[in-house]
């Protein structure tokens, strides 16, 4: 009785771009904290941050994915997203930016992400958002896009009432 050898999936070199790209997309968050994203939710479900991509692509091609896949990227983008601190919209801003600027720069910011939701492998698209979260960062003295992006939605509605 002869055994085939158990066979590896084959790995798609464009799976972690792709991944990455939409985790940045999601979260939102900078190309290396989506990095970091997909380790932990990789670690979380046992499995190696290519494997994880494998799964994204194929789970985003109609494949189904594993529900501990599922929650551990679900749980690791949660993650993210959750500020470490409280935060409030001025805390280590001394000048806060006008509301054009800040509004300019959070729309650029959307556009980017929408454009990377679109096509997560498109380097480029990857680039541009990397570079918009950066600079909504810089505007409003945030270390993480997400507290930047709270920030620039709290300086808006502030403005406008």
């Amino acid at each position: 009785m002869t055994t085939e050898p158990v066979r590896k999936p084959v790995l798609d070199e464009s799976a972690m771009p792709w991944a990455i790209g939409m985790i940045m997309a999601m979260t939102p968050c900078a190309r290396r904290d989506a990095k970091r994203v997909l380790a932990v939710a990789a670690e979380t479900a046992h499995l190696t941050p290519a494997a994880m991509a494998a799964a994204m692509v194929a789970g985003s091609r109609g494949a189904p994915v594993p529900a501990h896949v599922e929650r551990a990227l679900r749980g690791a983008m949660e993650a993210a997203r959750t500020p470490a601190l409280p935060s409030d919209a001025v805390r280590g801003v001394a000048l806060l930016p006008s509301r054009a600027r800040t509004e300019q720069v959070l729309t650029e910011f959307r556009k980017r992400q929408a454009l990377l939701a679109a096509a997560p492998s498109d380097r480029s698209a990857r680039q541009a958002l990397d570079d918009a979260a950066y600079t909504l960062c810089v505007l409003l003295g945030r270390t993480t896009v997400r507290d930047a992006v709270d920030a620039a939605e709290l300086h808006l509605a502030a403005s406008s009432a």
